[in-house]
């Protein structure tokens, strides 16, 4: 403060304070993917990524995580397309429509929806679908209880999205004659569609590693099940659980080499939504 002074003081204190803050953040997750990398490249290869755990013993090496990648992309994808489509008509409801007290209950629930924990939406499908109405396990159920978690971030995200939109495009295309749902359709959405893009990918990674639905509803196999509606089936959170419950080295390294196989797809859709972010951006220049 004597040399530089004291405005200069306090931009010096609060940018060291926002680095010391930004390294306490990075350390962590640096150290999870490190240990990540470095125990499940052991056993990550061509073998693993093709085979199931079909015939293989849990104390000996071998099998693999294919199952559990196909039971997690069509579950991940059913709920995808169940959540999709009504988490985008509901927020195009309340920014375009909603105006009066339903539009207010619709929002709160979205609200409490949005911090429901996974475990609520396992236990609300495992009474409703497998107990009262009596169907069995299946990789239908799991992506009924990921489309209740996935619903609000997607209503969330578009909504904001939308509302980014400048009302003067909306009036202009209502000034030619358009009608308003040709106006949403034709106008709004196009504008926006590269956040709303975004925000669907961001939603599909949050549901991609949930857990306790999973087990609750999937209920696991080590054979490979491309039928999501009729039988058990694994998912890559079920199969990491597995392996390491089983308690052994051989299943510690599958489990280790499992979570890089779900790091590496939630990344990916993370660098997918970026680049279609990027994309889709409105242009600066002329």
């Amino acid at each position: 403060a004597r040399v530089e002074g004291l405005r200069q003081a306090k931009d010096r204190l609060a940018t060291s304070l926002v680095w010391v803050c930004f390294l306490l953040a990075v350390v962590p997750l640096v150290s999870l993917l490190w240990e990540t990398i470095a125990r499940g490249i052991k056993v990550l290869d061509g073998a693993f990524l093709s085979h199931s755990m079909a015939g293989v013993l849990t104390i000996q090496p071998g099998g693999g995580v294919y199952h559990a990648i196909i039971g997690t992309l069509e579950q991940v994808g059913i709920a995808t397309a169940i959540a999709a489509p009504i988490g985008l008509l509901t927020a195009i409801y309340l920014v375009e429509y909603g105006r009066g007290r339903l539009a207010k209950v619709v929002t709160f629930f979205v609200d409490v929806m949005t911090g429901i924990p996974s475990i609520v939406a396992g236990l609300f499908i495992l009474s409703l679908w497998i107990i009262m109405l009596d169907f069995s396990y299946s990789g239908f159920a799991g992506s009924m209880a990921l489309a209740i978690l996935m619903m609000p971030v997607v209503v969330r995200s578009t909504e904001e999205m939308l509302k980014l939109v400048p009302n003067e495009l909306r009036e202009a295309s209502l000034a030619l004659g358009v009608p308003k749902w040709r106006t949403i359709l034709k106008v709004v959405l196009p504008t926006a569609i590269g956040g709303i893009t975004t925000g669907l990918m961001l939603a599909i990674a949050r549901i991609a590693g949930e857990s306790a639905p999973i087990v609750l509803l999937v209920f696991g196999s080590q054979v490979i099940n491309n039928d999501p509606f009729e039988g058990a089936q694994s998912s890559l959170p079920y199969y990491i659980y597995e392996q390491w419950a089983n308690g052994n080295d051989a299943s510690y390294d599958r489990a280790w080499a499992a979570a890089l196989v779900l790091i590496a797809f939630v990344m990916i859709l993370n660098l997918v939504a970026r680049a279609i972010a990027r994309w889709k951006a409105p242009k600066t220049g002329r």
